[in-house]
């Protein structure tokens, strides 16, 4: 029974050190030791839906510059010059969770609980004064974009407009690659 709890948390403490990772630049991950990456779809001949998704440790200044050097890469894959950024959004999703491991009051993991959120602070408990539960905010970031890919030079009098070349050589050294 020993060697049983101690190959569980083993295995337990090595496959959170595999989640203890940010996203690195690579295809849309699910479900594999870290999730998220890019993804694409064609709407039309030159025109592109990029998406870049990130885990609870990728912050959104990387979703966003993964999802521009996508589209960069992308456009060149396609034998184009530039793209446009159409349309253009990032999402947060933010999720509180529970610590099921210890409640003083009711045991591990059960327990009656409510949370308040007053004046920027999270509050509540079983008795309203404070909460003696430890609970855990999980923020994933989401980038989406259209593109429209162009031959020749890039639109000067547009800012939207983004020579893929120039792109890629920028933030190159600054994608992280999986290993």
């Amino acid at each position: 029974m020993k060697r049983l709890m101690i190959a569980a948390a083993v295995s337990t403490a090595l496959a959170l050190g595999a989640c203890a990772t940010a996203t690195p630049y690579q295809p849309l991950q699910r479900g594999g030791a870290v999730s998220g990456g890019y993804s694409e779809r064609q709407i039309e001949q030159n025109r592109w839906q990029v998406a870049f998704s990130g885990n609870s440790l990728t912050n959104r200044d990387t979703v966003e510059r993964y999802l521009l050097y996508r589209a960069a890469e992308l456009t060149l894959a396609q034998g184009y010059d530039w793209f446009e950024m159409v349309d253009r959004q990032t999402d947060r999703d933010t999720r509180v969770y529970r610590d099921a491991f210890y409640d003083p009051w009711y045991g591990p993991g059960w327990g009656p609980t409510w949370r308040i959120y007053n004046r920027g602070y999270w509050g509540g408990g079983p008795w309203g004064y404070g909460s003696a539960f430890d609970y855990t905010e999980v923020t994933r970031y989401e980038a989406r974009a259209e593109i429209f890919m162009g031959r020749g030079p890039k639109p000067a009098d547009n800012a939207r407009a983004f020579d893929a070349r120039d792109v890629q050589v920028r933030l190159s050294p600054t994608i992280v690659r999986p290993t």
